[in-house]
């Protein structure tokens, strides 16, 4: 079976001071078999992590629509921030990405989904991330799972780390896959294990924001 964070973060986020190296050594030192990037708006990231460890990552995004974030794994081309909702579901379609929604009902986070601005994005959706580790509330964590299972969608699960920390926190355990079609398969038979993380946590993304704001200054 892999073990696969779905939802993690490096230096390539504005909010992030996690080096890739530092992170694949930490995600396979707590187990996993794979780990999904997740940057911001980017995938240079990913893409670095890649390099080091070709077997190990999936490159991914987290990219900020209109309105709430989409979680992508499985990614060729990176997508910017701004656009439409399902303009860029659609961007991913064509690059056969595999299409979740990060965090759908956490109302602390940037963007926030509505119901009916979900349901839009049914045709495009392979997943919605069901668990992720820095939702304070549990309730947006269960929201998110009641709502894959009214339309029969799988859900994927993430750490959302931002820090060393938090890497491989949760993760799901799921038959192995080497594409986006074969998970669109597997995942359907995938095991979560979960912890919460601390809200404190948050605070290492606000300290790196405002270091990268010194960096820059």
């Amino acid at each position: 079976m892999f073990k696969v964070d779905f939802h993690s973060h490096t230096k390539a986020s504005k909010d992030c001071l996690s080096d890739p190296a530092a992170v694949i050594k930490t995600a396979r030192r707590r187990g996993l078999t794979h780990l999904v990037i997740t940057d911001h708006n980017s995938i240079q990231g990913a893409l670095e992590a890649k390099q080091i460890a070709p077997d190990f990552i999936i490159v991914g995004e987290e990219i900020m629509t209109t309105r709430g974030e989409i979680l992508a794994a499985f990614v060729q081309e990176e997508i910017p921030a701004g656009l439409p909702p399902v303009k860029v579901a659609q961007l991913l379609k064509q690059q056969n990405a595999f299409i979740s929604l990060s965090h759908p009902f956490d109302i602390h986070r940037s963007g926030n989904w509505k119901t009916e601005e979900m349901e839009e994005l049914l045709p495009y959706l392979d997943a919605v991330e069901g668990f992720n580790s820095r939702c304070v509330n549990p309730e947006f964590n269960q929201k998110a799972l009641e709502f894959s299972h009214a339309h029969g969608l799988p859900f994927t699960v993430g750490s959302d780390s931002h820090s060393l920390i938090e890497v491989a926190r949760s993760y799901l355990e799921l038959p192995p896959f080497q594409n986006s079609d074969e998970l669109r398969k597997s995942i359907r038979a995938a095991k979560p294990v979960t912890r919460i993380s601390s809200p404190l946590v948050h605070l290492t993304s606000r300290y790196s924001v405002m270091v990268k704001k010194i960096q820059r200054a």
